[in-house]
């Protein structure tokens, strides 16, 4: 039986050093239990640090550059937290312009715990309702956002919750949400 993915392609934008792992994985492995195609996104091709909290964790591969990156080629895109992952791309031009112009396509944008960091530097957040790491509200609140804290929130095409201890109902709302959008056509 086919999943409820099959066919989806999902972007995972990370930094190369910094993401937080289960944070990577528990998303990864709930797209790809539903039959979807997860690509790891970063700023250069090659190795992504993971880190358990403050300790080294796993080392996977991002097989695309974001500079190379077409949101058009992509059904939904997910932005695990870590503190220094969205603070590295937050200041990464070419993610933040991808994470902009995904965004604009109106497709499933996942964020976890301090991920909306990107999405701030990226100006779209403003009027949304979102969660994240509760050190996080004051700058979603500044960028125009409203925040509250919730295990998960859905604002249209945006998903978004707090920490790891959410990933179960992140993950379900991340799956449900590609699941009923139409698919992007030509992959």
């Amino acid at each position: 039986m086919a999943g409820r993915l099959e066919g989806r392609r999902i972007a995972f934008l990370t930094a190369n050093e910094g993401v937080e792992q289960v944070e990577l994985t528990a998303p990864w492995d709930a797209v790809r239990a539903e039959g979807g195609e997860p690509v790891l996104i970063a700023p250069e091709v090659g190795e992504v640090q993971a880190f358990n909290h403050l300790d080294r964790g796993d080392v996977f591969t991002a097989d695309v550059a974001v500079a190379d990156a077409d949101p058009d080629g992509f059904d939904a895109l997910v932005l695990p937290g870590g503190v220094a992952n969205p603070d590295q791309l937050r200041t990464n031009p070419k993610a933040v312009h991808f994470v902009r112009q995904f965004a604009e396509t109106g497709r499933t944008v996942a964020v976890i715990c301090h991920g909306p960091w990107t999405m701030i530097d990226a100006g779209v957040v403003d009027g949304r309702h979102l969660t994240s790491w509760p050190s996080v509200r004051t700058d979603l609140v500044r960028a125009g956002a409203k925040w509250s804290d919730e295990p998960v929130v859905v604002d249209g095409n945006f998903v978004s919750s707090r920490r790891p201890d959410d990933l179960p109902v992140f993950c379900g709302a991340l799956v449900d949400s590609v699941a009923s959008a139409t698919p992007v056509a030509g992959h």
